[in-house]
């Protein structure tokens, strides 16, 4: 098999990052490794379209895949059960009142057996990001247990999507209809889902060019040198 060579960013000028259109078709979007996971260099990632995304005992790899997957609030799609789920009020739907908890549940390993990418560092780092008001979480509660709940980075007017979890029948998917809902009243214009599944299709994902991704990254607020936070109230 062929070595493939990436930039490490520590060679490279401090939060800077090499243009995306370098980033590897295979594995999709692999732009570069190394740096660190400071709140500067987080925010400066994802304003560009950038995000981290690695395994316990790997390097940081920074990632920025063609196409991206997408969904735009105001057509996030919701399905005849789900939105009898939600008219009937089964879970009680917060935001930000349980950040950390819902990292540690979205960081748990997953019933398949596999382990999970979200590493202690990454929590902390995103704590961090949560503490300066950029990081956001949605919580889905059952009789006072949390059962469900997703969390993003919010900057200008786009919320990019980390991780969601579930304990309950369809908790995760009414925290995202509960986002999707607040963030079409905010005129948010993208829920950025990164990478394409079914489960994010059957939500009303679509994949869009990452040039097209890019732009609207720059139409809508996300600055990487003046990064401002998304509010979400």
């Amino acid at each position: 098999m062929a070595t493939v060579n990436i930039p490490w960013l520590e060679e490279l000028p401090e939060m800077a990052f090499p243009p995306t259109s370098l980033a590897l078709q295979q594995p999709n979007g692999l732009l570069a490794a190394g740096g660190d996971l400071s709140s500067t260099r987080l925010l400066s990632a994802y304003s560009r379209g950038i995000f981290p995304w690695f395994s316990e005992g790997e390097p940081i790899l920074w990632w920025t895949p063609n196409p991206r997957c997408v969904v735009y609030p105001d057509q996030a799609h919701c399905s005849k059960s789900l939105a009898k789920t939600l008219r009937k009020r089964t879970f009680e739907v917060t935001f930000n009142s349980a950040f950390s908890a819902v990292i540690d549940n979205c960081s748990q390993t997953r019933g398949d057996g596999l382990g999970t990418w979200i590493t202690p560092e990454l929590k902390t780092a995103y704590i961090e990001l949560h503490r300066l008001g950029y990081g956001h979480s949605i919580e889905a509660w059952r009789n006072g247990n949390l059962v469900g709940g997703l969390y993003g980075i919010a900057i200008g007017r786009i919320f990019f999507g980390e991780s969601m979890f579930s304990k309950e029948s369809n908790a995760s998917k009414v925290a995202f209809m509960t986002l999707a809902q607040r963030l079409a009243e905010l005129d948010y214009k993208i829920i950025d889902c990164q990478v394409t599944s079914d489960h994010l299709l059957s939500l009303g994902a679509v994949e869009i060019d990452r040039c097209q991704f890019e732009q609207a990254l720059l139409n809508h607020g996300c600055f990487p040198d003046q990064p401002k936070p998304g509010n979400l109230t």
